[in-house]
């Protein structure tokens, strides 16, 4: 059965999501890679972390999943296994040259997709962990997220230890969001994750993985990292980013420049670059509102107030918001974030700015223009657009080697997402498919984003 699911994906991607193979093959023609940077990457195995480094040599494809929820969604795999056929069709076609393939060549794809990615192509996961840890209205572990006071806090802070199954939401969402071995399996997690969150999801997550590899006979135990607060808690002052931070807070003019790439206009300044934590351990962007002080071209402070706020709901029950419970209320000088240090002053970086230090030279989108913001992909292509410009953020290239070339832009064409079969939602968990050939007889449909459409003029 794995071999057959793999080789429907596989046909079907090569078929419908030809111009993303060549457009990724074409690329590494003229890749060079990049000898200055190294990159700590994880897996989990058996309840277990394991590190690697790996070289800027590779041509690092991204893909994502969530920390909001700990069991892997229908969305999730099917952003995994794209990376994974983008990845092997893009390494195999690049070492023996771009041609039409063949059965002799799916068969060949269909074995190296079946073990660990290598090559010059990588896929990783971006985890983000900013996040507030039930973001969607789907974490079984809802109701005691907020009893203990957490729902606000992001997810790389979150402690286990008061966390338990919200038996009412398993079993209202029970077969839709949802399924019964994965409930046990995030409850026995939840014994040996030393009280930390995120190695909880990461956990689960690579369990459900290794399983599915075997069920789709493709190997999905692709590379994971964290960021934006699991670096910035382990970098020094000198580390990049801080030095993003820094940098997009030196001036009236950077904090401008920023603003034109998010789309926002300077007239309240109401919008925080970074959005530093409360000591009672808030860090929801959604919940914090802040505003921006200057005594001529100098940040004189950040206000910020932590308020509750409503989140998102689940595809199932609309009504069924999550929540971000916090109250605070407290100012940070403007020298704080001019002179950046995470340790006395802990924040949460927008996306566009700290996903600079990713290294990514092609990306994989979930659904934009449907499911996936378009405007923040916006944010993302003109922030790179202006830096490779040196319009802001200096140094970025000769201090720390970041390719600044804007990354190549795939997505999971919106309206061939996979979904659950009866309920059709894309944010089932995969344990709720009882029969995966209905995905897989989905497809894969991959499409390339054309970078000058989403560059805000």
């Amino acid at each position: 059965m794995s071999a057959s699911l793999g080789r429907i994906i596989l046909e079907d991607f090569l078929k419908s999501s030809w111009p993303s193979v060549e457009a990724i093959v074409k690329e590494l023609a003229t890749f060079k890679g990049n000898d200055r940077r190294q990159f700590s990457l994880f897996h989990f195995k058996d309840s277990k972390r394991d590190d690697f480094t790996l070289d800027g040599g590779h041509f690092f494809l991204r893909s994502s999943v969530e920390y909001s929820n700990p069991q892997l969604t229908v969305e999730e795999v099917q952003g995994i296994i794209a990376a994974r056929l983008l990845e092997v069709c893009g390494n195999y076609l690049y070492q023996y040259g771009l041609h039409g393939v063949n059965q002799k060549d799916v068969d060949q794809i269909c074995e190296m997709l079946n073990t660990p990615a290598h090559g010059v192509i990588v896929p990783f996961l971006l985890n983000t962990d900013e996040i507030e840890p039930d973001r969607y209205s789907m974490n079984p572990l809802k109701e005691s997220i907020v009893n203990s006071g957490q729902s606000a806090f992001p997810c790389a802070t979150v402690k286990t230890d008061t966390l338990q199954i919200d038996q009412k939401f398993a079993q209202k969402y029970e077969g839709s969001l949802v399924c019964k071995e994965e409930v046990e399996l995030i409850a026995r997690h939840l014994q040996t994750c030393n009280n930390r969150y995120v190695d909880m999801v990461d956990a689960v997550k690579y369990e459900q993985l290794e399983h599915l590899s075997k069920l789709f006979g493709i190997n999905l135990n692709v590379y994971s990292m964290r960021m934006p607060l699991t670096i910035l808690k382990a970098e020094s002052t000198d580390g990049l980013l801080h030095h993003i931070i820094r940098e997009t807070h030196r001036d009236y003019q950077a904090i401008e420049c920023v603003y034109l790439c998010m789309g926002r206009s300077m007239k309240n300044l109401t919008t925080l670059l970074t959005v530093p934590h409360s000591q009672k351990g808030f860090g929801s962007k959604r919940a914090a509102r802040g505003r921006l002080y200057f005594e001529g071209t100098k940040l004189k402070s950040a206000k910020v107030d932590y308020r509750t706020a409503l989140l998102y709901p689940n595809a199932i029950d609309p009504s069924d918001i999550s929540v971000a419970k916090a109250d605070d209320s407290f100012t940070v000088e403007g020298d704080k974030l001019v002179n950046y240090d995470f340790k006395t002053t802990p924040s949460s970086p927008q996306f566009h700015l700290y996903s600079l230090a990713s290294p990514e030279n092609a990306v994989l989108w979930h659904g934009i223009g449907a499911f996936g913001a378009s405007e923040l992909l916006k944010s993302y292509t003109t922030t790179r657009m202006a830096c490779g410009r040196e319009l802001f953020i200096r140094g970025l290239s000769e201090k720390y080697g970041v390719d600044m070339k804007i990354p190549l832009q795939f997505n999971l064409v919106p309206k061939h997402m996979w979904f659950h079969p009866v309920h059709r939602n894309i944010d089932a968990s995969i344990g709720c498919v009882q029969n995966l050939k209905d995905l897989a007889d989905l497809g894969m449909k991959m499409e390339q984003l054309p970078t000058d459409q989403y560059i805000r003029k």
